[in-house]
């Protein structure tokens, strides 16, 4: 009886030892993307769920492996092969799953899921330095770093960095010679401080929020506030504004800070009160997505379009994940449903953009008074439109008298009461109207309005009062477009295939199932509930996100090599734990720019990018930093350092988007001239390229030749091409050609121009053989006008030579190798080979 007790003791040890160790394997390898995800609505948290299965029918059919769903999709041996990818389970699993299942599958605590994924993993900081960290991998890779980078390319390398511009060569001089051991710690620390630093690194994260002034598509609408977040982005940079805050604002700072200007009175407002507005301001960040105009006309549609970029921005910029694929059907790589992506579109659905006024009431009141100006020059523009309303009528009278009354009297009837032969007749005068340019047409033809001598008199005079009117009228007061709450909170309702008619079941906010941790939404607010869960301690996604853009930003490639992507399609982290810990000092200090401090006075950013063949072999892209990875400038930077050189740079900060002039070959390709009003103060025009004019459809041409991004979505890291348009921008454009101008003309002024000229544009002085080079002295070179401008003279073609007599009979010479050809043969001909007669060539 004992000998029974204790066989039976060992069976059911044996058997639960089983039972546990198949369901970690599950835990381990399904649960993330077959637990509270469901995707493809399996659900293997439980063995009554795992019975039913998801879309394929029962994953599990305990006593019977062999027939069990679940046994041959990680089998691998059928069409459905898991885990996706090329991983596969161990044979031991394998077979300890068959076993488990052939016994019948016993399954006695549900299994809890754990996110697996590097990512979603908790952060795993190392007690070692950057360099250590770096120099570990180097030695298991049997790689050597190279020697660390001069002075002179140091603070140059330093300076485009972190500012997108040179150094001046004075500047240049006294860090070469200074024998201070901290100099280039105390280099950093300048450059860190000016407010070259925000313009530089708010441009790189205006990429990643897809930023623009206007919508896209085809008309393009403008946003007449985009520019405020452009400039809270930079500010917040310059502020050192701590890593959390600056993810919360963006997200929700109307719901963390929910002050109203007018609940206090005076002349300015309280500093409190500005920081809050500021606050709301960020959140500009959704009110600058492409917008598609006649989807107005489809509310609906509109919406859902909105929330989808929203949706996808948010994921993409701050996540780091392609929540965008889940948008139709669970994604196909990564544990995220076509519910949870919804689930997300439901935290925002509570929101709609709002117009803010960034003034006090006090202010808006003195608006208010003021508008009896504003009606003054509605009047003069009413008395306006009647002088061409008269004068009009005269063009249309004019081509109405070519017709004969019937026709006349069809154009005239209404449209729905017109008979089949009446809409015949009235679309030839409906044409003849449209040639005159008397309606909207196509080809942009605009009717000649002659006015008569009285006509003419009173209309300069209305234009003069209307002018002067104008400038005295101030009808609207200073507004922010922000998010806000919505009118009315619309149900998410899960759809097909991304069709927003189809009308599925009503899904409620809620965060990412694989990564919520027990985190919910609160329903009055949705968005903070989101910005708290992504910026606490439980969430390692947002911190990693940011610190390997810091890491891409600095270095030129991140850590992780796909910036938006980190989930199964995007890249491993080649050194995930020094990835870890610049996440968990980012988290526990709060300071980009202390992180960014660290980066930059790490032996890994100083190195030289000088080649290594031995390192070559082994690691041809430089993945493990053994040298500094060489970098083209970047659209912005290579404009503002060409300004800067040439000694015209404007560096006055912020405000309303610059609008540069065009070349007449630029105008003529846009779909309307009034969309582009150039700036009339020229000192704009050498704005830095930050604050430039972005039009989705119409991207400047002087940026968009060195590979300025698509701005529709976020744009993670930009391609660097090298193409011809480049070099012809370089040589030919109007812009470069004007900045050639001043950089001659300001180095003209020194002793040495050739000398002055080479250090404003590469800080260092010409070598001898490049002085030698030179054709001309620069004294002796005239500044040249555009080439558009230059008077076009017909080109004189070359004289061709008489032809040989053996060419003018037809005839080929042939002579031996070595032998010159005969006299009097062109040059082209006369590098040719021999050829031999017809009969001889072999072919």
């Amino acid at each position: 009886m004992g000998m029974r007790r204790a066989l039976l003791a060992l069976l059911l040890c044996v058997a639960a030892q089983a039972e546990d160790a198949a369901l970690q394997i599950l835990q381990a390898n399904c649960l993330s993307c077959h637990g509270a995800t469901a995707m493809g609505g399996l659900d293997l948290r439980t063995r009554a769920a795992a019975e039913k299965g998801g879309t394929r029918g029962p994953a599990l059919q305990p006593g019977h492996a062999t027939q069990s769903l679940l046994f041959q999709a990680i089998q691998r041996t059928s069409a459905l092969q898991m885990p996706p990818g090329k991983k596969s389970l161990t044979a031991s699993e394998i077979a300890t799953i068959k076993t488990w299942i052939d016994s019948g599958a016993p399954w006695s605590t549900p299994a809890q899921p754990a996110p697996q994924w590097w990512s979603f993993q908790p952060l795993k900081p190392s007690p070692l330095s950057i360099d250590q960290l770096i120099n570990a991998q180097l030695q298991s890779h049997n790689l050597k770093p190279v020697a660390p980078a001069p002075k002179r390319t140091l603070i140059r390398r330093a300076y485009q960095t972190l500012h997108g511009l040179p150094p001046t060569p004075a500047q240049v001089q006294t860090f070469v010679q200074n024998p201070d051991p901290q100099a280039f710690e105390k280099l950093i620390d300048q450059l860190l401080a000016s407010p070259r630093y925000g313009e530089r690194f708010g441009r790189h994260w205006l990429d990643v929020v897809r930023y623009a002034d206007t919508g896209g598509f085809e008309t393009d609408i403008y946003f007449p506030n985009a520019w405020r977040y452009r400039d809270y982005v930079i500010d917040a940079f310059n502020a050192d504004k701590p890593f959390a805050q600056f993810l919360q604002e963006q997200i929700a700072g109307d719901e963390i800070w929910p002050d109203d200007l007018a609940l206090d009175g005076g002349f300015q407002v309280p500093p409190e009160k500005q920081r809050h507005l500021n606050a709301k301001i960020a959140t500009g960040l959704y009110t600058i997505g492409p917008v598609y105009h006649e989807a107005g006309l489809f509310g609906g549609q509109q919406r859902y379009e909105w929330l989808t970029d929203v949706v996808d921005t948010t994921g993409e910029a701050f996540l780091g994940l392609s929540l965008g694929c889940a948008r139709c059907h669970d994604h196909k790589f990564d544990p995220l449903t076509a519910r949870d992506y919804h689930a997300m579109m439901a935290v925002f659905a509570a929101s709609d953009e709002r117009e803010i006024p960034v003034i006090p009431k006090f202010n808006i009141y003195g608006y208010k008074s003021g508008y009896p100006r504003w009606l003054k020059v509605e009047e003069l523009k009413t008395a306006l439109n009647r002088i061409e309303q008269t004068a009009r009528q005269r063009v249309v009278d004019k081509v109405r008298a070519r017709f004969s009354p019937e026709i006349l009297a069809a154009y005239d009837t209404p449209d729905p009461k017109r008979t089949p032969a009446q809409k015949l007749q009235a679309a030839n005068l409906d044409l003849a109207l449209t040639e005159a340019g008397l309606k909207e047409n196509a080809q942009g033809i605009a009717a000649d309005i002659s006015y008569t001598p009285a006509e003419t008199q009173t209309r300069e005079t209305l234009l003069r009062e209307l002018g002067e009117a104008a400038l005295k009228a101030n009808p609207v007061p200073q507004t922010a477009t922000v998010l806000g709450p919505a009118d009315k909170v619309y149900d998410i309702l899960l759809t097909s295939r991304g069709d927003w008619r189809y009308q599925g079941p009503q899904i409620d906010p809620a965060l990412p199932a694989v990564l919520a941790a027990g985190a919910t939404i609160h329903p009055q607010t949705r968005r903070k509930s989101l910005a708290e869960w992504l910026t606490g301690p439980q969430n390692p996604l947002a911190a990693r996100v940011m610190a390997n853009r810091l890491w891409h930003w600095t270095f030129g490639r991140g850590i992780v090599a796909t910036p938006n992507d980190f989930g199964r399609q995007g890249e491993a982290p080649t050194h995930p734990e020094l990835l870890d810990s610049l996440a968990a000092d980012l988290i526990a200090n709060g300071s980009i720019k202390a992180l960014q401090r660290k980066i930059l006075l790490s032996a890994a950013w100083q190195r030289d990018s000088t080649a290594h063949p031995a390192n070559e072999k082994l690691d041809a892209n430089n993945r493990f930093l053994w040298r500094a990875h060489r970098q083209r400038l970047d659209a912005e930077a290579l404009r503002d350092s060409v300004l800067f050189s040439a000694g015209a740079l404007n560096t006055k900060m912020g405000g309303r988007p610059v609008i540069p002039p065009l070349s007449k070959e630029e105008y003529s390709v846009m779909w309307a001239r009034e969309q582009w009003p150039e700036a009339r103060d020229t000192a704009e025009h050498d704005r830095r390229s930050v604050y430039l004019y972005v039009k989705r459809t119409f991207p400047l041409p002087m940026l968009a030749s060195f590979d300025l991004p698509d701005n529709s979505v976020s744009c993670a890291r930009r391609d660097s091409t090298t193409v011809a348009p480049q070099a012809l921008t370089m040589m030919n454009s109007t812009f470069m050609l004007a900045q050639a101008r001043r950089a001659a003309a300001k180095a003209q002024k020194a002793s040495d121009p050739l000398h002055e000229l080479w250090q404003q544009t590469l800080q260092a002085p010409p070598l001898p053989r490049q002085r030698q080079k030179r054709h001309l002295p620069l004294h002796a070179r005239r500044p040249q006008p555009p080439r558009h401008l230059r008077p076009q003279t017909p080109p004189r073609l070359p004289q061709r030579p008489a032809r040989p007599p053996q060419l003018r009979q037809g005839r080929f010479p042939v002579y031996e190798d070595g032998q010159g050809p005969p006299h009097g043969l062109p040059p082209r001909l006369q590098k040719a080979r021999p050829i031999r007669p017809r009969n001889q060539r072999s072919f």
